[in-house]
């Protein structure tokens, strides 16, 4: 497996592609076009370095918030922490009167074990930034810094949100409503996100105009089954509540064929089952974490109650003594970013990095919590952010192994040639919405 190793002048090595051909420099000729200050883009790759390193789980990103907080105030935001109640903050960076612009940045990383056999791999045992989070804050901090250092060029307010918990889709809500965001801080013009995704490194994707949703709603459960515990060896007296999950998860398993038309996407994904402790006894419960993904909201609802159904009948089947529980915990809807505002935000990234390298995406069964901050009107554009390396796409392409996914314990960005690219296509996304400065320049960077 290929891994990149990055030196601490903030450039990148990498090894070459097997056929001991170098893989081309980071970002192709485009990126090379203006080049970032070199100052920035080592802040921007150190702080990268240091958030992949120490990742921390949804509620607890403690340490990346006090790291993402003292770059927004060094690059002269307004700081507030604790929005929501959690692990929140907002920086305002206000350059006179205009429109307001909200770059949001998730916090949080997952309970994966790293296997990248990078350098610097995750120092903290069953957690990885797996999604390309600390990638994403990393690319926020570096287009704040662009944004900062060339006021002349526009007007208005940049609103950074850091949030917390959107692996378990509800930091978003949590922001909004808990933490009164958009009645604290005012209702933006536009806000915007990027993801990163198994794209080249270098490239962008943006939803096509009228197609489909770019990422599906989903609906996630915890499903508590009871039984009655007692001695492995005197199974009659007994109601197992593992024989019952197991049951519950085949079953699930159909619901999506059961209770969809054949032309519907949706998934249904029983990613966690829970019960006992040792195999010489009988538990007197297991737990289910389930995830249900469509693009439709009656499409989501019918799922989740053909889901409860199967989980009340099973355990009603088993004899179970006591009903299940059955709790929807997080739920998003489809994203489906502003047409317009996509249209402009794409004609920047076409003019920053040429038309070759802004790429359609369709659908995906992936799921944000970023739809949240769209509700009301709120017009939103959200893009995909390319991190594969040369040498991996290509060996890919023709057959061999696969890049390793979002979640993946292999999950790793080529960070040399995917943060530039972030860290312009947020600044020049923000220009779109924010009033020209003097000499009416929407696409200064420096």
């Amino acid at each position: 497996m290929r891994c990149a190793v990055v030196t601490a002048a903030g450039t990148t090595k990498n090894a070459d592609d097997g056929n001991g051909t170098p893989e081309p420099r980071a970002g192709g000729a485009a990126a090379a076009d203006t080049p970032l200050p070199r100052p920035l883009l080592r802040s921007a790759v150190e702080l990268y370095l240091d958030l992949h390193a120490h990742p921390e789980l949804s509620g607890h990103e403690h340490r990346t918030a006090d790291r993402l907080a003292a770059r927004l105030a060094e690059h002269g935001c307004t700081v507030t922490r604790s929005v929501g109640g959690g692990h929140g903050l907002v920086g305002m960076l206000r350059n006179g009167p205009g429109p307001t612009v909200l770059l949001r940045t998730e916090l949080d990383a997952l309970p994966v074990t790293e296997a990248t056999g990078l350098p610097y791999a995750s120092t903290v045992p069953g957690v990885m930034h797996a999604c390309g989070h600390d990638l994403h804050i990393a690319a926020v901090a570096g287009a704040v810094a662009l944004l900062a250092a060339s006021r002349t060029a526009w007007r208005g307010t940049v609103l950074v949100v850091g949030q917390p918990e959107e692996e378990t889709l509800s930091g978003a809500r949590s922001l909004l409503e808990d933490g009164r965001l958009y009645e604290r801080f005012g209702v933006p013009d536009a806000v915007l996100a990027q993801h990163a995704a198994q794209l080249p490194a270098g490239t962008l994707a943006h939803a096509p105009a009228g197609g489909p949703p770019l990422m599906a709603g989903s609906v996630a459960v915890e499903a508590v089954l009871h039984g009655r515990g007692g001695h492995a060896a005197t199974p009659h007296l007994n109601v197992d509540p593992v024989l019952m999950a197991a049951a519950t998860v085949l079953r699930l398993r159909t619901v999506v064929a059961e209770a969809t038309a054949p032309a519907e996407q949706a998934v249904l994904t029983v990613g966690s089952v829970r019960a006992g402790e040792r195999g010489n006894i009988t538990p007197d419960h297991a737990e289910l974490s389930l995830t249900i993904r469509a693009f439709t909201e009656p499409a989501l609802d019918r799922l989740a109650a053909a889901a409860e159904r199967v989980v009340r009948a099973e355990a009603a089947a088993s004899g179970a003594p006591r009903a299940p529980g059955f709790t929807v915990t997080a739920r998003s809807p489809a994203l489906r970013p502003d047409p317009a505002l996509t249209a402009r935000v794409r004609r920047a990234h076409e003019a920053l990095l040429g038309p070759g390298r802004v790429l359609d995406l369709g659908g995906s069964a992936a799921t944000e919590d970023f739809p949240h901050y769209a509700s009301g009107g709120v017009p939103a554009a959200y893009w995909m952010l390319g991190t594969t390396g040369a040498g991996p796409w290509r060996t890919a392409r023709a057959g061999g192994a696969p890049v390793p996914p979002n979640h993946a314990p292999g999950f790793a960005p080529d960070v040399r040639a995917a943060l530039p690219v972030g860290i312009r296509a947020l600044a020049a996304a923000a220009r779109q919405v924010l009033d020209p400065g003097p000499a009416g320049d929407r696409e200064a960077t420096s």
